[in-house]
């Protein structure tokens, strides 16, 4: 395996755990990690102990994808890297994509495992993880997004102080202008600190249904979340969504009702304690993460359990 560039991925002033989670990654395959900090601070490279060589591009602190995607590219062109690893959210596909049709590079998009030797072979979940395909992208460069939750972000942290070198930022005639971040209302809960969180999914059914959870969680002192199908028909709050769009969360107790486990709700929700998940799907990928699941229907279980706690 040659060397691999990891894309870190940060967010006021703070390195997103899918940095971390890719820095696990890169570092069983055996070749030379490095890190490409695109804006960025100094404290950050002292949390990128994993990496060899840390390469800064001074690229402004807020993002913008064509500075960002230009100073990328630059990184790329300088050290020809044979992997290029970048998180599969928003911020990384907008590089990701770019950075393959201007370098002619495969890609392959929400990979969960990535393995070495002569040919870079990836497998990805596809239709919210229910396919898993196998694809050979070749022994030559190629750009791979990895999909949040794949590996624990614990294995790619380290302090240290790697290697840092500065490589220009390009000139740019982009038309993109930052102009200023806008942080989600405040809610009339902040599911960030409820210690149990009971969810639910399109499997809820309706939007009267939801009356269900909502027992199931006055019984439990919990909130009641909800993944983006349920936020998306206007059934609850914004301000009550889980995963890569909405809030990320780490209570005590994560108890989902049908749901079937998408990579972005996942991002949100797997850094749970304890996760329970109910679902009529016996294959569904949240049982993949799960401590303890139930192959059932969500209001049998949820009725048959606020009476046990009652």
């Amino acid at each position: 395996m040659g060397d691999i560039l990891v894309v870190a991925e940060h967010l006021n002033g703070e390195l997103a755990d899918i940095t971390f989670e890719m820095l696990g990654m890169a570092k069983s395959l055996g070749g030379t990690v490095n890190v490409a900090l695109l804006g960025g601070s100094d404290e950050m490279v002292g949390q990128l102990g994993v990496a060899a060589n840390v390469y800064r591009v001074d690229c402004g602190s807020d993002y913008n994808p064509e500075s960002y995607s230009a100073a990328l590219k630059a990184v790329v062109d300088a050290k020809s890297p044979q992997v290029i690893m970048v998180g599969n959210s928003s911020m990384g596909m907008d590089m990701a994509n770019t950075l393959s049709a201007q370098n002619g590079l495969p890609m392959a998009a929400a990979c969960k495992s990535i393995s070495g030797g002569g040919n870079t072979t990836v497998e990805a979940g596809l239709f919210g993880g229910k396919i898993n395909v196998t694809s050979d992208l070749g022994s030559g460069a190629c750009v791979v997004t990895v999909a949040a939750g794949s590996v624990s972000a614990d294995d790619g942290k380290a302090d240290g102080s790697p290697a840092t070198e500065s490589i220009d930022m390009p000139a740019t005639d982009g038309k993109v202008r930052f102009k200023k971040l806008i942080m989600p209302e405040s809610a009339d809960v902040d599911i960030t600190a409820k210690d149990v969180l009971v969810a639910i999914g399109r499997g809820i059914g309706s939007k009267d249904d939801i009356e269900v959870a909502e027992e199931l969680a006055e019984v439990l002192d919990a909130a009641v979340a909800a993944s983006r199908p349920i936020i998306d028909a206007g059934w609850m709050p914004k301000s009550r969504q889980v995963g890569k769009s909405g809030l990320k969360v780490k209570p005590k107790v994560y108890i989902a009702l049908g749901i079937s486990g998408a990579p972005e709700h996942l991002e949100g929700m797997k850094g749970s304690s304890t996760i329970i998940a109910i679902n009529t799907d016996k294959n569904a990928p949240i049982f993949d993460v799960a401590h303890y699941g139930m192959v059932g229907d969500l209001f049998d279980v949820a009725e048959e359990l606020t009476e046990a706690l009652e």
